[in-house]
């Protein structure tokens, strides 16, 4: 059973300082509330996320006995098609259809990517296509209104479907699913969105019909782009962008599309790196690893596997100052802000188990409504953000071992996966050593000080390529 405690709709927010790190190789986007990093996201140029392209596919072949179909998009690998994600059979979840008489070898589909390959195995697609906006998300080939299930309220539902419908035009035969961040949204926003996401629907169509096979026909937008529209909102207090070729652009796309961000949007121009000015850099390595230390000497310890995330709350070293009831109250209460935080910045979800130190020992009393306020705690931070996944958990009952579940976003880069490859070491073919990214960091900061004169190290032929360009060549 789900916890029923509510959580205010008008809970105060903290105000959000974004921060906009680019260089030649990557583009790295910090998000911090009070200044603690609360979000961190990595788009590397050389191999940024496939999710959200759109492809005009060739079926390659097709598997009756997977129900499955292999489609050449472009790519090394070709792409896998189950046909739960075939469009006809989504349409139809009751009826059992094949996807032999769907598909034939030869024939040309337009496809969308809903995973990144992994290691051998290719990307993985559907033929349901959706496009993105700043406060809709258009599905063409439908004809019903969605709402974001984060838009809790029964009346506020009604009334965005409702002005959704009389912003249509009366022969729309498209669907929407109306984002969390419509709720502040007007008419003039959402139309806009409308005209927006109905234009690259047609330029898709056009590009289908003139394009060949196995060709890309739409991506995403970038990572700094995709602050503007996707992170943006009304408790952003500025946003920081250390390149003045892409705070140009932002600025451009803000004017255009997120007008409410043209005042907040400024060039950093410090001395230091922007990262290393806020202490971004310490944070990452500290996210790192799996110990957490919270005050008072109190700690936690997170470990990852492919089944879930354990999470183990202990006193550590802190003693209290008035008896034991109170010094485990106040561990487990500090532990609920830090957990609720460490789950948005490692971008953890799935299974969570949750051990709190037990209250239930015989000699002491009965917990109390206390632990409402605990639950509170752990759920709000991250309920409380229409862009970050929401906690279900049960209710902490004297304070033992919760199981908490949170579906993650699918476009995010974070530590929980590709961060830790990218941070904690950077492999290149034909090295036999692991380089540790941030030693590379560290020392190109140096020497960009002048405090370092010259610093060797041996790579590969794609080593060299990647730490001879741009802000590396130093």
């Amino acid at each position: 059973m789900l916890s029923g405690i509510p959580i205010p709709k008008d809970a105060v927010r903290p105000s959000e300082t974004v921060l906009v790190n680019i260089t030649p190789q990557e583009t790295r986007v910090a998000v911090l509330e009070e200044n603690n990093i609360c979000e961190l996201h990595i788009e590397r140029n050389s191999g940024h996320s496939l999710v959200g392209n759109i492809y005009l596919g060739v079926v390659k072949r097709v598997l009756p006995g997977m129900q499955s179909a292999f489609i050449d998009i472009g790519l090394e690998r070709a792409a896998f098609l189950h046909i739960v994600d075939v469009l006809e059979q989504r349409r139809n979840p009751d009826e059992t259809q094949r996807i032999e008489h769907m598909l034939f070898e030869g024939q040309s589909v337009l496809v969308q990517v809903i995973k990144d390959p992994i290691n051998t195995k290719g990307a993985r697609l559907s033929t349901q296509i959706s496009l993105a906006g700043r406060f809709l998300v258009h599905l063409p080939q439908e004809d019903h209104i969605g709402i974001s299930q984060r838009i809790e309220d029964d009346a506020e539902r009604s009334s965005l479907r409702e002005r959704l419908n009389n912003l249509l035009p009366e022969n729309a035969c498209h669907g929407y699913i109306i984002r969390t961040n419509a709720e502040n949204a007007s008419d003039d926003q959402l139309q806009s969105d409308i005209n927006y996401l109905t234009k690259v629907w047609e330029h898709i169509q056009k590009q289908a019909k003139i394009q060949p096979p196995e060709t890309l026909l739409y991506q995403d937008l970038p990572l700094s782009l995709r602050v503007l529209r996707d992170m943006f909102s009304l408790d952003t207090h500025k946003i920081l962008v250390d390149s003045t070729e892409n705070h140009r652009r932002m600025t451009q796309f803000a004017e255009q599309y997120v007008q409410g961000a043209l005042g907040r949007i400024e060039l950093f121009k410090g001395e230091r790196p922007l990262f290393e000015t806020h202490n971004i850099e310490q944070e990452i390595a500290r996210a790192l690893q799996p110990r957490v230390n919270l005050n008072f000497g109190s700690y936690l310890i997170i470990e990852s596997t492919e089944a879930m995330t354990t999470i183990d709350v202990n006193t550590g070293g802190f003693v209290g100052a008035r008896n034991f009831d109170e010094t485990i109250f106040r561990t487990n209460l500090e532990a609920c802000h830090t957990i609720a935080r460490e789950l948005r910045l490692r971008n953890l979800g799935g299974i969570i188990i949750i051990d709190f130190i037990d209250r239930t020992l015989p000699f002491l009393p009965r917990p109390g409504p206390s632990e409402n306020a605990a639950n509170r705690v752990l759920r709000n931070p991250t309920r409380n953000r229409p862009r970050s996944a929401p906690l279900r958990c049960p209710s902490l009952p004297h304070f033992g071992r919760s199981e908490c579940h949170r579906l993650v976003p699918r476009r995010r880069i974070t530590i929980a996966g590709d961060v830790d490859r990218l941070y904690r070491q950077t492999d290149f073919a034909g090295s036999r050593n692991r380089l540790h990214a941030g030693t590379i960091r560290y020392c190109v900061a140096l020497k960009i000080k002048g405090r370092l004169k010259t610093f060797q190290t041996a790579f590969s032929a794609d080593g060299v390529q990647f730490f001879t360009v741009g802000n590396f060549q130093t």
